[in-house]
């Protein structure tokens, strides 16, 4: 196993004022919370009935026992992500919210849940403006302490899709986290690493999350053995009771209690946004590629599936197909499609449960196909929206972190899950409570209503669901209409980047789906272009300057876990190399 180092220091860059900075400037200049910690080269695994590819060999371990007994996918969901919360504390668990793409291949059916956390029905637009109505001075005000705390949702969603389409009983689903907590989880070294990194000054100011990951002021080290009782218990009564335990009772009050009271910008969570929590169906988004494929993702408030398919709707229309993979041609498509599409997004994305976001214009065929005219042979500069008759809009200001969890799993009947999980920023809020972290999902919002006197979509409204950029995917055959692929990503706003690079490298390269997730890292928010550092494409920098593009190098630290469904109907698996995942089958 060959092992390429990454940089392990962190340079924590506070934002010295984020008004009137974009979102993409603010998200993509702050360094990643979830830091890169090393690429390890890894092998694709191949499995002949069923597979699970998640964060840590223990959840992945987990979902495949379920699996071996005859559980479907989202049996196998439930115990990812009780496990991930253990296990990869940092990324997703309990107090966050997901997006689940589920496949009935008995009904042929897709389903897409909204399981993403609710602004508190107390918050108003001026939820992180100060006394003279400036949002925060720099990032750390906004994120730390139980005012960016959203109602998770996590629960609501994997129950939700069990009472479909489960078949092992629920209280079976977290017997092995249960008993991994009790006896205490090995300390992975990314996790220590990034505890070491001292970058979340809650974790350290704040009880008790200070004791639990810094026992005696010191980091938890790799190797060590780390018990989690309270968490356990919390398990135990979800796993009697259902949800219900969750989101009323003493767990409840715990959490309303931690973030009211915390030390750090107490919060508005209250014990009614719990109990009228629900999570939704919402209706997918797909559309055909290239006409051989379907690309189905998740809808708003998420705006990774629409872009997404922007992206790729526009890609259409260029030769990035035929250019080398990871080429200057291949790489200048590619940023220009990103510049196009995340223009719309930023200006019209929301929850639209709140604001009219123009789904059909934006992914109309003929509109993707003027799009792609504007890309030339040199870089485009900021690209401006699309116009689609809606009133005036200003565009978004949010502080969308790179952190969260992505899992893909085909169980043996051939339903398959891709679910995206997040608390947001790498340890969320640094709110802890009962074993586990809290989200601070609210920076997902636009930290200001409006600029201008135009109003942001993405506001802060009481119970809005914020702006997401997770893209968990799913590909079928347009023909039969057969899961061809599972994949999705963390990395905040630019999951959306790296998830359609590896679709374009598995579907107009054909790459395998390991080597699509290994190959180097180019994003473009509509801002700058960014190359992945310590790779080979940083060759491409004075070439794509010569270009025009503005190019930095900089850390790329995506999460892509995914899985293939090949031609003799084997699944072949992969997992990120540049995080700790596993692919596991039989």
């Amino acid at each position: 196993m060959h092992v390429r180092l990454i940089s392990l220091s962190l340079v924590v860059v506070a934002v010295a004022s984020i008004i009137g900075c974009s979102e993409q400037s603010a998200s993509n200049d702050v360094v990643a919370p979830e830091a890169a910690t090393g690429f390890v080269e890894r092998q694709g695994q191949t499995s002949n009935q069923y597979m699970v590819a998640a964060a840590t060999r223990d959840a992945a371990d987990a979902g495949a026992k379920i699996l071996a007994q005859g559980g479907t996918a989202i049996d196998a969901a439930v115990a990812v992500q009780a496990m991930l919360t253990l296990t990869e504390p940092q990324s997703s668990g309990i107090g966050g919210g997901a997006f689940i793409l589920y496949w009935d291949n008995t009904a042929k059916r897709l389903t897409t849940i909204d399981a993403r956390e609710r602004a508190p029905l107390a918050a108003t637009p001026e939820l992180f403006l100060d006394g003279q109505g400036q949002p925060p001075k720099t990032y750390w005000d906004a994120i730390v302490g139980g005012r960016s705390v959203g109602t998770p949702g996590v629960l609501k969603g994997l129950e939700m899709a069990h009472q479909r389409w489960g078949k092992v009983a629920w209280s079976e689903l977290f017997t092995d986290t249960i008993a991994l907590a009790e006896t205490g989880f090995t300390v992975s070294p990314r996790l220590h690493q990034l505890l070491a990194m001292n970058f979340h000054p809650g974790l350290r100011s704040m009880q008790p999350a200070a004791d639990y990951f810094y026992p005696n002021g010191e980091p938890l080290q790799a190797g060590q053995l780390r018990p989690n009782p309270e968490y356990a218990a919390v398990l135990k009564r979800v796993a009697a009771e259902g949800s219900s335990a969750f989101y009323s009772g003493g767990i409840a009050e715990a959490m309303v209690q931690a973030v009211q009271t915390s030390a750090i910008s107490p919060g508005l969570l209250s014990m009614a946004d719990l109990a009228e929590y629900e999570a939704l169906e919402r209706e997918p988004i797909c559309a055909a590629y290239r006409t051989v494929y379907e690309i189905c993702s998740m809808g708003p408030p998420s705006s990774g599936g629409i872009t997404v398919v922007q992206m790729l709707g526009i890609l259409e229309h260029t030769p990035i197909a035929d250019a080398e993979p990871m080429s200057v041609d291949a790489v200048h498509y590619f940023t220009q499609a990103a510049r196009l599409a995340y223009a719309d997004r930023n200006r019209y994305i929301g929850d639209a449960d709140f604001v009219e976001v123009p789904v059909a214009q934006m992914l109309n065929k003929e509109y993707l196909r003027e799009r792609a005219q504007l890309i030339g042979d040199s870089d485009m500069g900021k690209a401006q929206p699309g116009e689609f008759g809606l009133i005036a809009r200003a565009d978004d200001q949010a502080l969308e972190i790179p952190s969260t969890s992505h899992f893909a799993i085909i169980d043996s009947y051939g339903n398959a899950v891709s679910m995206t999980t997040t608390i947001e920023m790498g340890f969320g809020s640094g709110v802890m409570v009962n074993g586990y972290l809290l989200n601070n999902q609210l920076t997902d919002f636009s930290l200001v209503p409006e600029v201008d006197g135009r109003l942001v979509a993405n506001r802060v409204e009481a119970g809005k669901r914020p702006r997401s950029s997770m893209s968990p995917t799913i590909v079928f055959n347009n023909e039969t209409q057969q899961v061809m692929h599972v994949v999705g990503s963390p990395g905040g706003p630019n999951i959306i980047n790296y998830v359609a690079q590896t679709l374009v490298a598995v579907l107009d390269w054909e790459l395998d789906m390991q080597a699509a997730m290994a190959l180097p890292h180019v994003t473009n928010l509509n801002n700058f272009t960014s190359l992945e550092q310590s790779t080979t494409i940083t060759e491409l920098q004075q070439a794509l300057e010569q270009k025009g593009h503005e190019v930095r190098v900089r850390d790329l630290n995506s999460g892509l876990h995914g899985i293939s469904v090949l031609a003799d109907g084997r699944l072949f698996g992969g997992a990120d190399p540049r995080r700790e995942g596993a692919a596991v089958g039989n």
